[in-house]
């Protein structure tokens, strides 16, 4: 079976390991051209490109694969399958139709819940006791395929976007063989999905981490773990940005103002914040150009934030 793996972040890291160390012939490595970052500007390779640059695997990097020349190149490598993995790219119609198999796209999450861009995120922001890896065949419309396979992971109550991805990394590794197996044989029938029962998850920006402490702590609690590790949960003090990067909402306590810091001594939580229903406990921060560290060690240096009031 020739296999062309197309894929970007870490959750796509361990699927196309497990093809490889499976010895499945992985013809070709399509991952988007590097994208420039920090104050240098200068391209970091996606995981995706540092694994296949490690097997020495044929890497192809177009910037589009809408034009006649791409497609023409990808139907070179005659490929029975294509595995995508949040590639980041639409796949044209003249894509989709050129593996015999078809095109296969691993989804972290249960489909139809959670279509889209960072579907991970949105099941902890929703509060969902289960994510999940679904299999899909590809069509034209946004993770609205028919379904292969699909296999539920539960989420932690202290799973973050970060962790919770490695964990529907590993199944999607299982998963994915699996389908690789019964596939050709003819042993999957594709089941459609139900359109009433379909969510969508938007792409999340830098904004999306400002803490409105009006809401929630619950809620409050689920954006700081879904925001985890981009685009982080953030306030302001003292006119410099303050992340929290671990928290807990405490709802047996007093209500207190909105926005206002007290300090609680607990081992887990070292200061709390008032929200709009409960206490966020603290347990965890990075402030403005200092690296991240437990909220105790950070008031030992910031003391003076005891009883200021947060506001955005």
């Amino acid at each position: 079976m020739r296999i062309i793996f197309m894929g970007t972040p870490d959750f796509a890291v361990f699927p196309l390991e497990s093809l490889l160390l499976s010895r499945y012939e992985v013809v070709a490595v399509y991952t988007p051209p590097g994208r420039p970052v920090g104050r240098g500007r200068s391209l970091v390779p996606s995981p995706v490109k540092q694994t296949a640059q490690a097997w020495n695997l044929s890497l192809v990097q177009p910037s589009s694969l809408k034009d006649a020349a791409a497609v023409a190149q990808l139907a070179a490598f005659k490929p029975d399958v294509i595995v995508v993995a949040a590639y980041g790219q639409i796949l044209t119609q003249a894509v989709l139709d050129l593996p015999a198999l078809g095109c296969v796209n691993i989804h972290p999450s249960l489909l139809p819940r959670h279509r889209g861009a960072s579907p991970v995120a949105a099941s902890i922001l929703a509060g969902d006791e289960f994510s999940g890896v679904s299999i899909m065949r590809m069509d034209a419309g946004l993770d609205t395929g028919p379904v292969l396979l699909r296999a539920p992971v539960a989420i932690a109550p202290y799973d973050t976007t970060s962790s919770l991805t490695t964990k529907l990394s590993l199944v999607a590794s299982r998963l994915l063989l699996e389908v690789l197996v019964r596939l050709p044989r003819g042993e999957i029938t594709p089941q459609p999905q139900n359109e009433a029962e379909a969510t969508y998850s938007g792409t999340l920006s830098k904004q999306d981490g400002e803490i409105d402490w009006h809401l929630p702590a619950v809620v409050l609690g689920r954006r700081v773990r879904a925001f985890q590790p981009w685009p982080g949960c953030y306030t302001r003090w003292q006119g410099r940005r303050l992340e929290i990067v671990r928290a807990v909402p405490l709802l047996g306590m007093d209500a207190l103002e909105v926005g206002r810091v007290v300090a609680l001594g607990r081992k887990d939580a070292a200061f709390g914040i008032g929200t709009g229903d409960g206490v966020l406990g603290v347990m965890e921060v990075q402030l403005e150009g200092k690296r991240a560290m437990p909220a105790a060690e950070f008031l030992r240096g910031q003391r003076q934030i005891i009883g200021a009031v947060l506001l955005d």
